[in-house]
């Protein structure tokens, strides 16, 4: 852990004001987006701190909590070594660069930067390959709230509670005591806590029963806080809700810290485990290239592409919060990736295994439990078959918090701390995730129907928000942990791969190509890992579902949803080097009416 700390911080230091300097340039006198266009819902200049804690509310979701916890199934040192290493030469550097892009063009998302540095074809492909890719990876990450989250009312109610709170510090922000953060933050935190406390007494209420809800009843819970949180202004809801609860993330995580420093948890999983060369009973496959899409945050995120191309940059008060924003929160990312990794491998093997593995697939692995009775016993519930990742690590996080002095009673209260604090990482995502969606729908919409061009439009954001919305509880409803979270993992992957070809494209036509060393070295080896991975799944898990009873047109959808998107990946890679290597003309004149639209806006 202290290891850690010191590569990220020497990272920040030293490699994040390298790019800063010699290939952005940030420009503190510069205008933004959110002063250019400043209308109140989408476009809004916001301070750094409290952007910042959206940002990182926003991309860290279930990937650098779930992840992690799957891909121990390889061993510890995998998932640490691609977490650490990942996150400094890469996730850090794809989301710097995508939102400096973005920010330069107008708040423009990643399909319009795409259009404009590479080319119309690539443009539409990249709208295509992202708008699959966002559904996929928004049923990723909500498939680990629907397990955290049934039959439990203590954790719906906890969840639940934060939505007025955001709703209350936003209007109190923004409209009955303007600018006064600091008092806004203070009720909210307290409110949080609360809700925690007393959320333990719900169960037993009549309105524990109608909190006790169902994996199906979480989803359209979900869907219904999502398609609200898309339509409502960012300062209302979505800003004040992710700054809320980035406080309750990064105080945990740094409680965390404390803690496992503290105690020093001896790592009961193994280095490398048995399961490195397939057959394992959680994420089918070898360690390469599985791993690598496994933990599909925390090292590198394409998802994060999105939102650095879609709210955040149309909140940007001055290009020097680019930096912090955009490296420094995926670095906190990664830590928190690293901090989850070592308190699930906290667990003993057979208690881990299982957690995260079906009751009647467990039986099968000739494992034997530790602890996992006394585990139940303490937290007021049943933990065995919780698959998905989120339980196992819940209760990893417990059993640190609980080995602290006078803690030893509170096991209950932690596990379901750590609950509400995994919920609230993932649904940060989901809405954020479904307005980024939605952005990227109304434009390529757009294209065809002018109603859809304008993002203000009532009509047109309610339509776009549903039919994201609806794709995601779709595949929520129909697949399991087994099938989703290695879709997701390609799926986020490959953005990653097209937001990291994008990337190269804007610093090559910045005239500074002799640094796109930067972005293509992390980007040879995700299109390599990630391919890899692509085609393995659609072979060895994805097919075969189709031969199973009731199974055959979600394996259908899956085959024909991975070869799309890795066809549009391999279509933008050859596109992006053919403008590289090209004499064309018309490619150059083109750029040049580019460049000279963004200086006159620059002017303006």
């Amino acid at each position: 852990m202290i290891g850690t700390l010191c590569v990220l911080a020497i990272s920040y230091r030293y490699y994040s004001a390298f790019i800063a300097a010699r290939i952005m340039a940030l420009d503190p006198s510069r205008r933004t987006p959110a002063h250019l266009h400043a209308d109140g819902t989408d476009y809004h200049p916001t301070s750094k701190w409290v952007l910042f804690g959206h940002h990182f509310a926003a991309i860290a979701g279930a990937g650098p909590l779930i992840g992690p916890v799957l891909a121990a199934q390889f061993g510890f040192l995998p998932g640490f070594l691609w977490l650490l290493i990942g996150v400094v030469l890469a996730g850090a550097v794809q989301d710097f660069v995508i939102l400096f892009a973005s920010t330069r063009r107008g708040g423009k998302s990643l399909v319009e930067i795409a259009r404009m540095e590479i080319g119309p074809a690539a443009g539409l492909t990249t709208a295509i390959a992202v708008l699959f890719i966002i559904i996929v990876a928004l049923a990723g990450l909500g498939m680990a709230v629907v397990n955290a989250l049934r039959e439990s009312a203590w954790g719906v109610f906890s969840i639940g509670s934060s939505v007025p709170l955001a709703l209350f510090m936003g209007w109190y922000m923004v409209r009955f005591r303007k600018g006064k953060t600091t008092e806004a933050t203070v009720i909210g935190v307290v409110g949080l806590v609360a809700a925690v406390i007393f959320g333990r007494n719900i169960g037993g209420t009549a309105l524990g029963k109608w909190l006790t809800l169902s994996a199906t009843g979480v989803t359209w819970s979900m869907a219904v806080y999502g398609f609200v949180a898309s339509v409502l202004p960012v300062w209302l809801l979505l800003v004040p809700r992710d700054y809320l609860s980035s406080y309750m993330k990064i105080g945990t995580i740094a409680a965390l810290i404390l803690g496992i420093i503290w105690i020093n948890p001896p790592i009961q999983q193994p280095m490398w485990s048995a399961y490195i060369h397939g057959g394992g009973p959680i994420i089918p496959g070898k360690v390469f290239p599985f791993v690598f899409i496994t933990i599909a945050c925390g090292a590198i995120s394409g998802f994060h592409a999105l939102v650095g191309s879609g709210t955040t940059p149309k909140m940007i008060n001055n290009e020097m919060d680019i930096r912090p924003i955009g490296y420094g929160a995926m670095l906190m990312e990664g830590l928190v990736g690293i901090t989850a990794l070592v308190a699930c491998c906290a667990l003993h093997p057979g208690d881990y295994f299982a957690i995260n593995v079906p009751a009647a697939k467990f039986a099968t692995l000739g494992m034997h439990t530790t602890n996992l009775a006394a585990l139940s016993a303490q937290v007021g519930e049943n933990v065995a078959g919780r698959t998905g990742g989120a339980v196992s690590l819940a209760v990893g996080m417990a059993q640190v918090f609980t080995a602290l002095p006078g803690m030893g009673r509170f096991m209950s209260y932690w596990y379901h701390f750590a609950i509400l604090f995994e919920a609230l990482f993932i649904l940060t995502t989901i809405d954020a995730g479904t307005r980024v969606g939605r952005f990227v729908l109304q434009e390529l919409l757009g294209k065809m129907f002018k109603s859809f061009e304008h993002t203000d439009s009532v009509f047109s954001t309610i339509v776009a928000s549903l039919v994201i919305v609806g794709g995601w509880v779709y595949f929520i409803l129909t697949g399991s942990v087994s099938t989703i979270w290695p879709m997701f993992g390609i799926a986020n992957q490959l953005l990653a791969v097209i937001a990291l070809t994008v990337g190269s494209m804007v610093i090559i036509n910045m005239g500074k190509g002799r640094y796109v060393w930067v972005t293509v070295a992390p980007l040879a080896f995700i299109s390599t890992t990630t391919l890899t991975a692509g085609w393995q799944s659609i072979w060895q898990n994805f097919i075969p579902l189709v031969h199973q009873p009731g199974k055959a047109f979600i394996g259908i959808l899956n085959v024909g949803l991975t070869i799309v998107m890795m066809g549009c990946v391999l279509f933008i890679l050859a596109n992006a080097l053919w403008r590289v290597l090209s004499k064309d003309e018309v490619y150059k004149k083109a750029r040049e009416m580019v460049l000279k639209s963004r200086v006159l806006t620059h002017a303006e």
